[in-house]
């Protein structure tokens, strides 16, 4: 057995002021720990996301985990993680480079906003089925979909106030579902809901945004977006696209910091199943 001491901070990702954006638990590892431990950590932290990095050389390996799974790609804790690093770490660094599952992320610091290099989803437009309306409580105009599933909704005051059926959305299409409109103030408006993965609404989701701003782009015929997800605790992405990529900036802020020591009986490398 052996005694593992973890850094952990819980940083407010896409907000400069605690208690708003979406927060996400932020793990400093020395060595990989075994999937099952990391996913119990996440279950622990009951937050949105939980991401796990370690140091390889001139770059960081990250993971990141829901309280139900481990995910390919998350924006908030990406910067979170990246937030932490720059803070504490890695001063003098203007930008940071990161393995996932999703390839190489780069984020680069530009004064008070992290920006974020992501690859943008392809989506296919699917037919609006009554599901959907049972689901989300307002008919969609149109559907699409990726990895998530994407209901484009009349109005954004219909985004806000929807009041989902999460066990109608979990059998649903697509890993998350975000429902977005036309904003007023912000470009566009939008929210995003996990059930299958534990999290009734992702407080702010830029892997949704990688689904919403291509679509909202192609619609709008613009590549720069300010985009307010509309949860209760809220958020604010600065967004553009170019080609397949999509660059996601926020602020964050940083809430606690915890070092915890326990004994673990299991290691692993990245490299190995």
């Amino acid at each position: 057995m052996n005694q593992y001491t973890i850094q952990q901070f819980i940083v407010d990702a896409f907000t400069d002021t605690v208690f708003k954006g979406n927060p996400a638990a932020v793990c400093l590892l020395d060595k990989w720990l075994s999937d099952d431990t990391l996913q119990n950590i996440a279950k622990e932290n009951n937050l949105s996301e939980t991401a796990f990095t370690v140091k390889n050389d001139n770059h960081y390996e990250l993971r990141w985990f829901t309280p139900g799974g481990e995910i390919d790609l998350c924006g908030h804790a990406t910067l979170a993680t990246a937030f932490v690093l720059f803070s504490f770490f890695e001063k003098n660094a203007e930008s940071l480079t990161f393995a996932t599952q999703s390839g190489e992320l780069l984020v680069t610091k530009k004064d008070e906003y992290y920006e974020l290099n992501f690859p943008a989803y392809s989506t296919q437009q699917v037919a609006v089925t009554s599901e959907m309306e049972e689901a989300i409580g307002v008919r969609p105009l149109e559907a699409w979909l990726g990895r998530d599933l994407v209901c484009v909704l009349p109005h954004e005051n219909e985004v806000i106030n929807a009041n989902p059926d999460f066990d109608k959305v979990k059998a649903l299409d697509g890993l998350l579902l975000n429902i977005t409109a036309k904003g007023s103030k912000y470009d566009t408006v939008t929210r995003s809901f996990a059930p299958k993965l534990s999290v009734k609404e992702d407080p702010v989701c830029g892997s949704g945004h990688c689904h919403v701003i291509p679509l909202w782009a192609n619609k709008l015929a613009q590549a720069e977006f300010r985009a307010y997800q509309a949860s209760e605790r809220s958020g604010i992405l600065l967004c553009r696209i170019e080609g397949d990529r999509i660059y996601l900036a926020g602020k964050a802020a940083l809430f606690i910091v915890v070092v915890k020591s326990m004994s673990w009986t299991k290691f692993r490398s990245m490299t190995t199943a």
